[in-house]
């Protein structure tokens, strides 16, 4: 009995230290704790992007042209065309979406119900809608077909509507049945699949297009030294056109109107930016992104970021009227122009905006598995969780610069049109990639152009950087001519 209830004490000692530790682990150690509590809230499901569907395609290689002789060949039969005893009211024009098969070959199957049979490859379809007609997308959960819902600008939503699927009966458990009884309750939240079909190709727009409107550079009436005077006093000092225009004239004694400060920054932003897009950065293994404001007459534009984190450089940059994921994935092509694959141990770091994954998610579709990176996501100001402790840092890195590029932009009191935006956006990268100290670098220049060093002063690296734009467009129009020879 003594053994017994030695044994039955240390059991309860054991079962105290146990339940300390458990305690103090759960506590102080958070193991699986890599997200916000709340994300896996239904209110924020609407940030969330779904896993790719099921994609189904009944379209065929072949035709009826094809399969009549193998048919005469194989079993000796020949497939002659219908004797209709009476007129049929098929059109013309109608064939068999599988085979194409004409008029001739088609039988009505179900009177004037409207289905057609094919009498070559045997199809029952509709000449109004057709399952051979295109691609069919189901539901990854329940391979229930997805229903389009929605027509937006660049895409078209498709949702699953099974009742039954899982993914919606698991998001609906997660719902406050209170939530439930008041009016629309659950359209309140995102809980069936959801998947964008975009109508527009982002990966097919070319990047190497070369700029359009591009001015002389004949000067008639001052030189390339005035014109890298303004861009010195526009860009590098933040100086709006007007107050460029009277420092011009009272440091240096020159009379020029503001417009002609205008046009001196559009004709060199056009002639640096093929240099700036096609510059090779060197990226390392984290990126991180973000987009801010701007004001186009008074409605808000979209400046989109993309940074490598080590050397600080932008390595991709869009200006878009709206906040889609078009210009997401634009600017993500522009970084990632130089990589033939990512490399090891890649880090994408964005804020909580669902482009960011979404557009993680067609880079797949694309290009597969060299391409395939998860976005993290640093959600909110605070460090509540363990990806916020760790990826805090690149995201205030970003956000930084964000502040750099509105100091600049804040004299311009908002641009005209968004192609004003657009030159003043490549100067300012311009600008803020080769032209300006930094700190993090020990106050040198974040990426060193060996033919600026030929240069003493600002005025002239602005002119040796228009000279290196113009070699490299040069370079661009002979590869073009030489592809089309």
């Amino acid at each position: 009995m003594d053994i017994i209830m030695y044994l039955i004490q240390l059991i309860q000692y054991q079962h105290k230290q146990i339940c300390w530790l458990l305690n103090f682990i759960c506590r102080y150690i958070p193991l699986k704790q890599w997200a916000f509590d709340d994300s896996h809230s239904p209110k924020y499901q609407k940030f969330k992007i779904d896993k790719l569907p099921l994609f189904t395609d009944y379209r065929q290689d072949w035709t009826y042209k094809d399969l009549i002789p193998y048919y005469e060949k194989r079993y000796g039969k020949k497939i002659l065309p219908i004797r209709r005893h009476s007129d049929c009211d098929i059109p013309d024009s109608c064939c068999c979406p599988r085979c194409d098969a004409p008029k001739s070959f088609l039988y009505k199957n179900n009177g004037s119900k409207g289905q057609l049979l094919c009498k070559v490859c045997d199809s029952r379809f509709s000449p109004l809608e057709s399952r051979f007609s295109s691609m069919k997308l189901r539901c990854p959960h329940c391979s229930n077909t997805l229903v389009p819902k929605k027509n937006r600008k660049h895409f078209i939503l498709h949702k699953c509507v099974n009742p039954k699927c899982p993914y919606y009966l698991h998001n609906l458990k997660k719902v406050d049945k209170q939530d439930l009884k008041r009016d629309y309750g659950k359209n309140k939240y995102k809980l069936h699949y959801i998947y964008r079909e975009f109508q527009i190709d982002f990966f097919r727009m070319d990047l190497n297009s070369l700029p359009k409107n591009a001015s002389s550079l004949k000067f008639s009436k001052h030189n390339p030294h005035v014109m890298a005077l303004c861009l010195t006093y526009r860009i590098n000092l933040g100086l709006s056109l007007r107050k460029t225009v009277q420092a011009l004239k009272d440091i240096h004694g020159i009379s020029i109107s503001h417009q002609q400060v205008a046009n001196y920054c559009k004709t060199a932003s056009i002639c640096v930016k093929p240099f700036v897009d096609h510059y090779d950065y060197n990226v390392g293994k984290v990126f991180t992104a973000d987009e801010t404001y701007i004001k186009v007459r008074g409605i808000k534009t979209y400046i989109w970021f993309i940074m490598d984190a080590a050397k600080r450089s932008i390595i991709g940059y869009q200006v878009s009227d709206n906040r889609g994921v078009g210009p997401c994935i634009l600017a993500m092509r522009m970084a990632f122009r130089h990589l033939k694959e990512l490399p090891e141990n890649f880090k994408f770091i964005a804020d909580g905006y669902s482009a960011y994954p979404l557009a993680a998610q067609q880079f797949f579709r694309e290009y597969g598995e060299k391409f395939k990176f998860n976005i993290t996501q640093v959600i909110g100001l605070t460090n509540e969780d363990e990806v916020s402790k760790e990826f805090r840092p690149y995201k205030q890195m970003i956000e930084r610069l964000n502040r750099t590029y509105k100091e600049s932009y804040r004299p311009t009191n908002g641009f005209d049109n968004i192609e004003g935006a657009n030159y003043d956006l490549a100067l300012w990268v311009t600008y803020y990639n080769f032209l300006r100290p930094h700190r993090h670098n020990g106050y040198r220049v974040l990426n060193h152009v060996q033919e600026l060093d030929n240069a003493d002063n600002m005025p002239g690296k602005w002119q040796l950087l228009i000279y290196l734009g113009q070699c490299r467009i040069k370079q661009m129009q002979q590869g073009e001519a030489h592809n089309c020879s």
